[in-house]
């Protein structure tokens, strides 16, 4: 006989026993894009987040909490519970023109959560790739999809155009100031194009979709999984007007538009919040608010007081903003300093939902429930960054008996934060309030010393001033150790050559698949 507190959920390979004592959450997480650590509210920004703010404050704010320095490595870190050196995709991000994807042999958390009881919704953007059909959303385990399956678009139109086209290594950060040679519109319900919505912004578009599929979803017995991921506040730098009045006293144009584009973002959240709560069903939902690299500040972001930005392995590109709130916690209003890493999303939902991964899925994940729900220990200790042996190397090479320290690659432990290679932009940025002109910032030149190993005390110095690479041998070498172990697990980066068979002018005017 089966106890009412106790079910079973068959997954060939992956689901093992649900339990639960009382009804499974629906579980709502919301992914900001390019949102800078300095830019929310209880951080200190000069714009207002009050939405955000509220559910923070109301929840579990994640203060050692980490991402990757760009999009596609972030999200499929979040969708497997796995490092990109595990999956491929340790070398920048997936091209709209470029043939591949997420690898297909990973289950995502999408495919988790059908294949144990839940709806699942993803709305906004993808970007895990899009030149197959197996690789977009409704065939990565959602029930339903509305948004975009590239990186990048206008917010009103839908239209962009890749500017990769062949680059090389050595070229391709470098974005092209011209249109490439294929652009396209991208935008699509389920795996229809969508025709009717040019001149919709785009946050209030998928903000409205969310409510919707909210309100639909109090009128069922099933848990729902909605993946809202924001295009805001990616670049260009699109807002209307009224979000922007408020801001009028921030001389910095793009920083102006950028508040406007948060500010929207915050209403959206505050919207769907509303929704939740006029449907029924807050006190059964957990929400979790995540970004997904650091603040651009060529666009408008900043990471004050941290080092870097996007893009880059200093904390400015890796640290980011990240919250759970729910009347499911059993502590609120708390600060977590407790390590965690995106990749930990994929057990930690799974245990929010009553399901058990099996052991031998081989996540680098792992479940943070207990930390977030009652406050216990992280069971992380050390988070790798990342390991890019296709970046061109920096300086000579320390050692002959462990890691190169000429590679770009970042690791935490405990701790300590060791760097290697060439980590990118590493100044400070100051928050552009008062700057003239309607310029941002320049771009740092790309340095040509010869330096290629820096170690912090990150908890004592999060602001990456003080380097204790040369008094602290003994710990360099033990950090590249573990690079040199991890490095020996990675698999071979894919990253292939534009396909010309992508030109959205053979697909009806939109990037979508071509093989």
């Amino acid at each position: 006989m089966i106890a009412q507190n106790l079910f079973w959920i068959l997954w060939t390979g992956l689901i093992g026993l649900v339990v639960g004592s009382e009804k499974r959450p629906n579980i709502v997480f919301i992914l900001a894009d390019d949102y800078g650590f300095h830019d929310i509210g209880y951080h200190g920004s000069e714009f207002r987040t009050p939405n955000l703010d509220k559910l923070a404050d109301e929840g579990v704010k994640l203060e050692n909490y980490y991402v990757q320095p760009i999009c596609s490595p972030t999200r499929s870190q979040l969708m497997t519970g796995r490092y990109q050196i595990h999956t491929g995709l340790q070398h920048s991000i997936i091209w709209p023109s470029q043939p591949y994807g997420l690898p297909l042999q990973y289950p995502t958390l999408a495919n988790l959560l059908r294949d144990g009881g839940y709806t699942t919704h993803a709305l906004g953007k993808w970007h895990l790739g899009l030149y197959k059909k197996e690789y977009t959303p409704l065939h990565r385990g959602f029930d339903t999809f509305y948004g975009y399956w590239e990186g990048g678009e206008d917010y009103y139109t839908y239209y962009n155009c890749d500017t990769f086209h062949n680059r090389t290594i050595e070229e391709e950060e470098i974005p092209s100031q011209k249109e490439g040679p294929w652009c396209g519109f991208d935008l699509r319900d389920m795996e229809t194009p969508v025709t009717n919505m040019n001149g919709t912004y785009s946050t209030h578009l998928y903000t409205g979709k969310a409510v919707d599929i909210v309100k639909n979803a109090s009128n069922s017995e099933k848990p729902f999984f909605l993946y809202l991921a924001y295009q805001a506040v990616h670049t260009p730098m699109e807002v209307p007007q009224k979000y922007m009045d408020p801001y009028s006293h921030i001389k910095n144009e793009y920083r102006r538009i950028y508040a406007g584009m948060v500010s929207a973002m915050d209403e959206g959240v505050g919207n769907v919040t509303k929704a939740l709560k006029d449907s029924g069903i807050w006190n059964d939902t957990i929400v979790i608010f995540s970004t997904d690299n650091g603040g651009q500040v060529f666009g408008g972001g900043n990471n004050w007081p941290l080092r870097g930005n996007k893009r880059t392995l200093w904390e400015g590109g890796v640290r980011g903003i990240g919250f759970v709130s729910s009347p499911r916690l059993k502590q609120k209003g708390a600060v977590s300093k407790k390590l965690m890493h995106v990749s930990d999303w994929f057990p930690t939902v799974a245990d929010m939902a009553g399901v058990k991964v099996k052991e031998d899925l081989g996540l680098d994940g792992f479940s943070q429930w207990s930390m977030l729900r009652s406050g216990k220990s992280s069971p992380r200790k050390e988070i790798l960054h990342n390991i890019d042996i296709w970046e061109p190397l920096q300086g000579k090479m320390l050692y002959n008996d462990t890691f190169d320290t000429r590679v770009r690659a970042a690791i935490r432990v405990g701790d300590y934060k060791l760097i290697t290679g060439n980590p990118g932009d590493g100044k400070w940025y100051p928050v552009p309030t008062t700057v003239d002109g309607l310029t941002p910032p320049l771009p740092a030149e790309i340095s040509e010393s010869a330096k290629n190993v820096w170690l912090f005390n990150v908890v004592k110095d999060p602001y990456e001033s003080i380097d204790l690479s040369g008094i602290m041998p003994s710990q360099v070498r033990s950090m590249l150790d573990r690079l040199k172990a991890y490095n020996a697990t990675a698999v071979p980066p894919m990253y292939p050559q534009s396909d010309p068979k992508c030109d959205p002018k053979l697909h009806g005017g939109f990037w979508g698949p071509w093989e």
